[in-house]
């Protein structure tokens, strides 16, 4: 990739992570909490808040969802498209063993990104009433915690190549 397109994918995850973050940041902060405001968590998820509000929420959460939805879907399908051109270009290698190589150091990234996804859909798309404090405790380890701290692993077993 050249150093244009690299700013412009970078200009994208920016603006794109910017208007996702303003948008729930308005919507909670104009939120009515009537239940108090303690959370069995450790830190503000948008669907613990929505269980301290009082208010109808269910149109808010709705149009949340579909600007989020969109985002989330043209985030997902280009990470797909960057793994398929990726694994495209690994493809070409002609040694066996540097693509292996290539192999290992990709597969480790896409299983963090798999993990990644798939628990913060299960968290945020769940209804309401099958939640537990427990099970959403979890599931917000596996979403936050785990990705970014498996980061660095990758890599160091990547460089101990």
């Amino acid at each position: 990739l050249g150093s244009r397109a690299c700013a412009h994918m970078a200009a994208a995850a920016w603006a794109s992570g910017f208007l996702f973050s303003l948008l729930h940041t308005v919507n909670t902060f104009s939120l009515p909490l009537c239940h108090g405001n303690v959370l069995g968590q450790f830190f503000c998820e948008i669907p613990q808040i929505l269980k301290l509000s009082c208010a109808k929420t269910f149109l808010r959460e709705l149009g949340l969802l579909a600007v989020c939805a969109f985002l989330g879907i043209g985030c997902f399908v280009f990470i797909v498209f960057s793994y398929v051109q990726i694994f495209r270009a690994v493809q070409r290698i002609l040694s066996e063993q540097e693509r292996h190589k290539a192999f290992s150091t990709c597969l480790p990234h896409l299983a963090v990104i798999s993990l990644f996804i798939s628990t913060s859909f299960f968290t945020y798309l769940k209804p309401p009433s099958k939640s537990s404090p427990s099970l959403d405790l979890a599931l917000s380890v596996l979403y936050s915690v785990v990705p970014p701290a498996l980061n660095p692993l990758i890599y160091s077993l990547r460089n101990q190549e």
